[in-house]
């Protein structure tokens, strides 16, 4: 997860939620606080803090690094499909989020599979000791 997580610029969010109570966006401001380029992926939503939301993956024109899901395990096959066409290098399943038939469609495709865990859990236990740069312009 260290690695993942020192490699990874670009980490696109679905199920990011508008509302500031929702753990995807505290996730997500955390990892924007720690250098990392979210991009949101909500189909109800048109932007997310002044960063415009894509309604799909395949609607990102840019390399996503990771797929963070934030949605019930049942919807994660859909999003493990698309994270394959757009050739995302990880796909990170959030704390209760498992599914096994699509993290093995995913590794077949070459896709690292991290399940039940927090990214931002992970962050703070592998890499709070420093402090990332920004990489990218928001």
């Amino acid at each position: 997860m260290e690695e993942i997580l020192r490699k990874a610029v670009t980490i696109a969010v679905v199920g990011l939620s508008e509302k500031p109570e929702k753990a995807s966006y505290q996730v997500a401001a955390y990892l924007i606080k720690n250098g990392y380029k979210v991009i949101p992926v909500n189909p109800n939503i048109r932007e997310w803090n002044g960063i415009r939301s894509y309604k799909s993956l395949l609607e990102i024109e840019e390399k996503v690094d990771v797929v963070d899901i934030f949605r019930k395990s049942e919807f994660v096959p859909g999003v493990v499909d698309d994270a394959i066409k757009i050739r995302a290098s990880v796909v990170w399943m959030q704390l209760g989020i498992v599914n096994e038939e699509a993290a093995k469609k995913a590794e077949k495709s070459g896709i690292a599979v991290i399940m039940n865990h927090c990214i931002k859990i992970e962050h703070q236990k592998h890499l709070n000791y420093e402090k990332r740069e920004r990489t990218y312009e928001s």
